[in-house]
């Protein structure tokens, strides 16, 4: 009997789940990794990193150079603490991605590019650790939810920004997966994810971070009425944890700013959400088309998942609050469904409250989405998706596609219609791409529905940034033509080249009336903060003058007395370069 119990346990430590044998990678599995690693590489670091394609689009937006002028500064002071923008305190955002701004141009050197590696790197660890955890708690369905985080458009997006957009989404979404591996398996362990990583989230934006935790496990225990679930979320060393991560840098930056507590949590966080001092005013149901533009081209899929999990949910609390269900503390169903539906909804719901609205805000609701969707493509790999939701997603991605195409001539003529024979290309463009996401899944089934969906956003990202260095040939001649547009339409960065090239060193550039992202932008890559007219007044030195077409009457009034004349136009953003002469 002795020897029938070593053998019996020996087979159990072999072929059980935690057993020695699954320890030991299957092909399948080494093959499955491998497949993330390539694509999940692919769309977050292609055209973004030098190796992988070359160094993209310079800094768009007001925010990014504003953010990574800070950290260049605080890189320069050697200063940890004081978020730094023109040598005054800049206490809008905490300092995560400072930090990791910093630490990227330390390694990498000042670039646009590593600017936006610490919301690549983070987007990437995120991707990696869905895969992780939904094998571990939903196995099957973990390709497909790591994927589709990756190339959607929300994350892609994001992921290519110098913003704290990620640095909150990114920890934050780790930390609720861990949550819910602690509630199922009671394992104190997986606590550590959620107070470590919303500490990290706390400080890339502040209280939303803790706040959105809070709200999400709250909605979550009222829902299943587990309201000791609470309590048990309480794990003191994870407090302890959070707290000492946290409040050193609070401390701190307070102490040696002694108006950061009424700038960052009184203006930027309390009025930045009851007023629209900041201007970003949207209508209530702003964030319902940008959540369907973040998820395209997966958004078809995902609201039939997203549907299909708030009927399961309903089911489920149906099915609780039947007695012969429902007994004491017995956890009826799966609640998996219940918990990604509510760590969506909450940061939709919650930010479409607020007077101030960005499409970065509700980012941390696009990972449950992906995972719903990842998650209802594997449960519909038996069953098959109805051919209207298959046909629908196929002409969304062919849309896109075709978008993508006209991109470049949209850029070059904005205000005219696309000739018929662009038209045409992008379209049937659009239409084989949609065919061959069709013939794939009637061809081998949804299994396949991954990869014929990606093949067309490969190509997509190829025709925008080109195959480059990293496959060791030049960029083709069309490819420099789409990034130029691109970088000439909405970047500062090749005006910024041309300006050094014709200013004498130390020469001053002054702006009147241009969009505050150019301004910022200029500032960023001359690594000088340019004069403002309306702010700062008229140089009394001799200086190029940046402003807009529509202000050439204006300058006659502002420059009276002065010589100035006109270097040259910029037609993509509307501009004309004057050159202005020192006042005598």
């Amino acid at each position: 009997m002795k020897t029938v119990g070593i053998s019996s346990r020996l087979k159990t430590l072999l072929s059980g789940p935690s057993g020695l044998r699954s320890r030991i990678p299957a092909p399948a599995t080494v093959l499955e990794a491998a497949t993330l690693l390539i694509l999940t590489s692919f769309f977050l670091f292609y055209g973004l990193v030098p190796i992988f394609g070359g160094a993209g689009i310079g800094l768009v937006g007001a925010d990014e150079p504003r953010y990574a002028q800070v950290a260049r500064e605080m890189l320069t002071r050697h200063d940890y603490v004081t978020p730094i923008l023109w040598g005054k305190p800049w206490l809008e955002k905490p300092a995560l991605y400072y930090w990791r701004a910093m630490f990227s141009f330390r390694e990498f050197g000042i670039h646009d590019w590593s600017a936006r590696l610490p919301s690549a790197s983070f987007a990437f660890i995120l991707v990696t650790l869905i895969y992780l955890h939904i094998r571990r708690f939903r196995r099957g369905g973990q390709l497909d939810a790591a994927l589709i985080t990756a190339s959607c458009a929300g994350i892609l997006s994001f992921a290519r920004g110098a913003s704290t957009d990620m640095q909150l989404a990114a920890p934050l979404c780790i930390g609720m997966l861990g949550w819910y591996a602690w509630y199922e398996t009671d394992s104190k362990f997986w606590l550590f994810d959620l107070y470590f990583f919303v500490g990290a989230a706390t400080l890339a934006k502040g209280p939303v971070a803790p706040f959105l935790a809070i709200v999400i496990i709250l909605a979550f225990a009222a829902l299943r009425r587990e309201w000791s679930i609470l309590r048990r979320s309480i794990w003191w060393p994870g407090v302890i944890l959070y707290l000492a991560m946290v409040l050193p840098w609070f401390i701190a930056v307070q102490k040696r700013n002694p108006n950061f507590l009424r700038v960052f949590f009184l203006e930027h966080n309390l009025e930045r959400f009851a007023s629209n001092r900041f201007q970003h005013e949207q209508a209530f149901w702003f964030y319902i088309p940008i959540v369907i533009l973040s998820m395209t081209p997966w958004a078809v899929i995902a609201i039939a998942a997203f549907a299909d999990a708030v009927r399961q949910s309903i089911a489920e609390w149906k099915a609780r609050r039947a007695k012969y269900h429902y007994m004491g503390n017995f956890r009826a169903g799966d609640a998996f469904p219940e918990f990604l539906v509510l760590w969506a909804l909450v940061p939709i719901i919650f930010f479409s409250f607020s007077e101030s609205k960005l499409p970065g805000y509700i980012l941390p609701a696009i990972p449950p989405l992906t995972i719903l969707t990842g998650d209802y493509l594997n449960r519909m790999r038996e069953k098959g998706l109805k051919p209207w939701l298959l046909i629908a997603h196929a002409v969304l991605t062919g849309l896109l596609i075709a978008f993508v195409v006209l991109l470049p001539l949209h850029l070059q003529h904005p205000e005219s219609v696309p000739p018929l024979n662009a038209i045409v290309a992008g379209g049937m463009t659009g239409f084989a791409s949609a065919v061959l996401i069709l013939i794939t899944v009637y061809r081998f089934g949804i299994k396949r529905l991954r990869i014929a969906t990606m093949v067309p956003m490969v190509v997509m990202l190829v025709f925008l940034f080109g195959l480059g260095p990293f496959f060791g040939i030049p960029a083709m001649a069309a490819t420099k033509r789409n990034i130029a547009l691109i970088d000439l339409t909405y970047s500062a960065r090749p005006l910024a080249k041309i300006l050094t090239q014709i200013m004498q060193p130390g020469g001053t550039v002054a702006v009147y009336e241009v969009r505050r992202d150019l301004e910022y932008g200029l500032s960023f890559y001359q690594d000088h903060e340019v004069t403002n007219y309306d702010r700062d007044g008229i140089p009394a030195q001799g200086h190029i003058l940046v402003t807009r077409q529509s202000n050439v009457g204006k300058l006659e009034h502002f420059l009276e007395g002065r010589h100035y004349e006109p270097l040259f136009t910029y037609p993509a953003q509307d501009l004309v370069i004057y050159s202005v002469a020192a006042r005598q």
